[in-house]
């Protein structure tokens, strides 16, 4: 058997491990996937009204349909925390050092991780998506193209703050530790133009919400479903993807490879 295929075989049962440890614990998903469904019934009903006047008083469903881009990017920072816990769960109680005496790939315990944290963000998205269209968002005018550029761009990201969380939970001592470096992904979203236009912002406020990965992104899935203008935010969001996938990817993959202590 070649190379490639044992390292397929093995992703793949670390794959099964990782998805079968999230079907016996759902609680932590179903934790982390709440607080998204939260916030947008939360801002669309108690605030949708207010809010609603600053991107030009068109009521609660055209808060609707600018809110839940957002939230479904937000989506994607709140699942992924869970990855950070379960890798540093792994390295606390052993089984990666034990996973390291084993005539297996060596990267497929992180790939197991990865593609197993991916899949659940992106299951995730469609959970929170369809909530979304139940209280009134819709897409009518997205083309076939767009509609799979925006799932691409969701995929993207889904991959690449995996691959940050994954880093994160490597680098805790502990899976409350995990958590807590993980909140950033989850806090992010909440200063960006997921909840209100930059330009509605304090002065200098604005360059921290327009500078920061979730941004371009959110604004770049708006113009695929909506139709708005995305100008530049397209290329800054595949740039941010890339970036971070690259610094993730670097920083787990290093972390693994150190001789455990």
């Amino acid at each position: 058997m070649s190379s490639l295929s044992l390292a397929v075989r093995d992703s793949s049962t670390m794959l099964r491990r990782n998805l079968l440890h999230a079907r016996r614990y759902p609680s932590l998903t179903l934790n982390l996937l709440m607080t998204p469904v939260m916030l947008l019934l939360l801002f669309v009903y108690i605030f949708g009204g207010a809010m609603s006047g600053g991107i030009g008083g068109g009521g609660r469903d055209e808060y609707i349909a600018y809110i839940v881009p957002g939230i479904l990017l937000m989506t994607i920072g709140s699942t992924v925390v869970g990855a950070a816990v379960s890798v540093s769960t792994d390295m606390s109680e052993g089984i990666i050092a034990r996973f390291r005496t084993m005539a297996i790939h060596r990267g497929s315990v992180l790939i197991g991780h990865v593609v197993g944290s991916v899949l659940q963000s992106i299951a995730s998205v469609v959970l929170v998506g369809l909530v979304g269209v139940a209280i009134g968002f819709r897409s009518t005018d997205a083309s076939v193209l767009e509609w799979l550029a925006a799932f691409g761009l969701i995929a993207l990201y889904a991959l690449a703050l995996t691959w940050i969380a994954v880093g994160m939970g490597m680098a805790s001592p502990n899976a409350e530790a995990a958590s807590n470096s993980a909140m950033p992904l989850i806090l992010l979203p909440l200063i960006s133009s997921a909840f209100t236009p930059i330009d509605s912002m304090p002065g200098w406020f604005q360059p921290i919400a327009e500078y920061q990965p979730f941004t371009p992104a959110i604004e770049t899935l708006r113009g695929l479903l909506l139709g708005t203008e995305i100008g530049n935010n397209g290329w800054l969001a595949l740039g941010w993807s890339i970036a971070l996938i690259a610094l993730g990817y670097r920083w787990s993959t290093a972390q693994f490879k150190r001789d455990p202590k």
